[in-house]
């Protein structure tokens, strides 16, 4: 995870967003799982196989054993899906407010004080050995997998061989099928069980399949690093572990709003004050909003109340209780948004394109006060 994992395909919004903003990966399952779209199931591709063929002659080499190849690559094939991804993704230029509001949302937070709760004692354990910070290994486990519920349904195989075929990013994903494989021969995971995001992500902490090499630890003893089990123990103790050997300080917080604080992410908004656990956050993810989100969400899981600053009008002028106010009564004309977090994401676009269609209006798709004072 060194590695900028926006450019792994998981970017700020891997965090299962809200519904008016992004859709969210499902619930991991099987090798053939039934809750996929049709563009994330194999479908015939002649070249992606020829090139399989080339790939398991390297593979060998490597020291990947033919039945582990074999149990891979079964059931396995090209997702079209995949490399659609792949190819669209943007960089996300979300302002931190919004950022924020999905990271720290109260469903996130109350979800969240109740995962400390059932977890606390493994939680509290993993700061004992590790010295991370109880809530913030918590916390990451909220933003990478909504404490679990969110942790994928790919075959990771699929994922990493169709991507490394691809070629756009060929090498890097190859290295991560290889390393998938590993996993798979050293017995940590079946390969009909190696399911995550469409890039390959897996398990609750979302780890690709080289950090996992380096990094997973086999917390509950039973042999195996298995970070996609119910049981998040392994899991958690992956990510502790990581922080730990990223250079984290024990007894040292990530920091805190500070009107004094060097960090201001967004102009007029809050400032932070940040210490030098801050940035092996960013280790996990190379983003100050996420390392601010991580470290927010961790405050809120232990009882802290929202930021104290204010953040001011975005460009259209809308403050974030316009905005939900804006998306509250689209819906409650019938042009749903699926959602009222104040986040203005594709659904609530594609609503106010409805409205404005519907009233004559100039179809936009752009939130505005006169917008909203029509919706009155």
């Amino acid at each position: 995870m060194q590695i900028n994992r926006r450019l792994f395909g998981l970017g700020l919004f891997s965090l299962g967003l809200s519904a008016c903003s992004r859709a969210v990966p499902a619930r991991v399952s099987t090798q053939a799982p039934t809750g996929l779209p049709a563009d994330l199931r194999p479908v015939p591709n002649a070249a992606y196989d020829a090139w399989v063929a080339a790939f398991r002659s390297r593979a060998a080499a490597q020291g990947i054993s033919q039945s582990t190849l074999d149990a891979a690559f079964r059931g396995t094939g090209y997702l079209p899906g995949v490399v659609t991804r792949d190819r669209n993704q943007t960089e996300f230029s979300r302002s931190l407010e919004d950022y924020l509001a999905i990271a720290a949302s109260d469903e996130r937070v109350q979800k969240g004080r109740a995962a400390f709760a059932r977890h606390r004692g493994t939680l509290n354990a993993l700061e004992g050995r590790y010295g991370v910070d109880a809530k913030i290994i918590c916390a990451i486990w909220g933003l990478e997998s909504f404490y679990g519920e969110r942790r994928g349904e790919v075959p990771v195989i699929s994922a990493t061989s169709t991507l490394a075929f691809d070629g756009r990013r060929g090498r890097f994903f190859e290295q991560q099928l290889i390393a998938a494989l590993r996993i798979i021969q050293n017995g940590d995971i079946p390969a009909s069980r190696m399911t995550g995001s469409w890039a390959g992500a897996m398990g609750h902490t979302q780890f690709i399949p080289t950090s996992f090499l380096q990094f997973a630890v086999d917390y509950t003893g039973d042999g195996r690093r298995d970070i996609w089990s119910d049981d998040p123990s392994d899991a958690l103790a992956s990510a502790a572990a990581y922080l730990q050997r990223n250079g984290w300080q024990r007894g040292v917080g990530w920091g805190a709003e500070s009107p004094n604080g060097s960090l201001q992410p967004q102009p007029g908004g809050p400032r932070f004050a940040t210490t030098a656990n801050f940035r092996v956050i960013k280790r996990y993810n190379n983003s100050d909003a996420y390392a601010i989100g991580v470290g927010h969400l961790s405050d809120r899981i232990g009882g802290a109340g929202p930021l104290r600053t204010p953040f001011p009008p975005d460009a259209n002028g809308l403050t974030k209780s316009d905005r939900i106010a804006l998306q509250q009564r689209l819906t409650a004309r019938g042009f749903d948004t699926q959602g009222a977090d104040g986040v203005i994401g594709a659904n609530t676009e594609t609503a106010i394109r409805a409205y404005q269609a519907s009233r004559g209006l100039p179809v936009t798709g752009t939130p505005s006060q006169a917008l909203l004072q029509s919706l009155r």
